[in-house]
């Protein structure tokens, strides 16, 4: 283990202010030597700024003007010097050991390093459940096969990935042609340039209140939202590929995704007029639904078969029963 290695937490805050300040605490109590804490706040209008400023000196403070994650990334990463970068959602919490964990494993050649995600309530109790689901750490190799295959690998969001600094500056800033959701690109162009390490540990606790960008169930134009990501995924894949020297990914593939194919049959149902995917409609999602088990994939055969199932029951169901069968899958 390089002792030697820096770190820095970066923590884009927008109307979090009850949140914040454990997202803050979390990063300040880790059990390594060289950790920088960034906070910018993306144009707060609650009691944010009150919260971030109580830390002092211990952070680097930065207050902007509202313009959405992306630039309040693109702001704390420009203000970042830490060889391995954390983006920390402000309503999360880093558990002490994460750090010193993450450096354990770090190597070079590697693009990020990810943990599992422990659920919790508001209020820090836990719920249940990690994510992803997992127990055993896939090899580079299998992730990258994986991805090769379906354009999908086990990850968590944001806050549970640890990413080499190397990696990022060579696709930040990102501009408006990328997700609005720092770690959406990242995510997706990580596996074309470099490594990726797991580590089966819940690490970080994923605050779940409601408010969350993940709440899927609290509108229809979510799950189109999710399509046009995914689409968005793949065009940074690409660039990824541009990069690396890396054959890219046909257009096809993202018709071979299992959880991308839930998000197409929740669009395609609830909101089919917004439905941004050329070429998709309810009997491509169907055929797909059918080839799913007998496709690669990092789900067990019986995930996709289950996968498979809901998604031909949806797709085929009257509307009112496709509506209840999406709340279930996804509330």
């Amino acid at each position: 283990m390089d002792r030697n290695i820096s770190f820095s937490i970066i923590i884009a805050n927008y109307n979090y202010g009850a949140y914040v300040g454990d997202a803050i605490a979390s990063a300040l109590a880790q059990d390594w030597p060289r950790v920088e804490v960034i906070v910018v706040d993306d144009g707060s209008t609650d009691g944010s700024a009150a919260v971030i400023s109580g830390f002092g000196e211990r952070i680097t403070a930065i207050f902007t003007e509202n313009r959405g994650q992306r630039e309040a990334n693109n702001t704390g990463f420009e203000r970042s010097c830490g060889d391995i970068v954390i983006f920390l959602d402000s309503d999360d919490i880093l558990q002490p050991t994460l750090l010193r964990e993450i450096a354990t494993v770090w190597r070079a050649g590697l693009s990020k390093v990810q943990v599992m995600m422990q659920r919790v309530d508001a209020a820090g109790r836990p719920l249940g459940g990690t994510i992803p689901k997992m127990t055993l750490a896939p090899p580079p190799e299998q992730i990258r096969q994986w991805v090769d295959a379906t354009f999908e690998y086990p990850t968590p969001p944001s806050s549970a990935n640890a990413w080499s600094r190397a990696f990022l500056a060579a696709i930040f800033p990102l501009d408006s042609t990328h997700d609005a959701a720092t770690d959406s690109t990242c995510i997706a162009m990580a596996p074309y340039m470099g490594d990726i390490v797991t580590i089966p540990k819940p690490l970080v606790l994923y605050r779940m209140h409601g408010a969350n960008d993940s709440t899927m169930t609290a509108r229809d134009t979510n799950y189109s939202r999710e399509v046009t990501r995914g689409m968005k995924r793949l065009q940074a894949a690409r660039q990824a590929c541009r990069l690396s020297g890396r054959p890219q990914p046909a257009a096809n593939i993202l018709f071979c995704g299992s959880s991308f194919l839930q998000f197409r049959v929740a669009s395609l149902r609830l909101t089919p007029q917004a439905h941004p995917l050329p070429g998709d409609s309810r009997p491509r999602a169907l055929l797909d639904a059918v080839m799913l088990p007998f496709r690669r994939g990092f789900q067990r055969m019986s995930i996709r078969f289950m996968i498979a199932g809901w998604s031909v029951l949806t797709l085929l169901a009257p509307e009112r029963l496709a509506r209840l069968l999406i709340t279930k899958r996804y509330g």
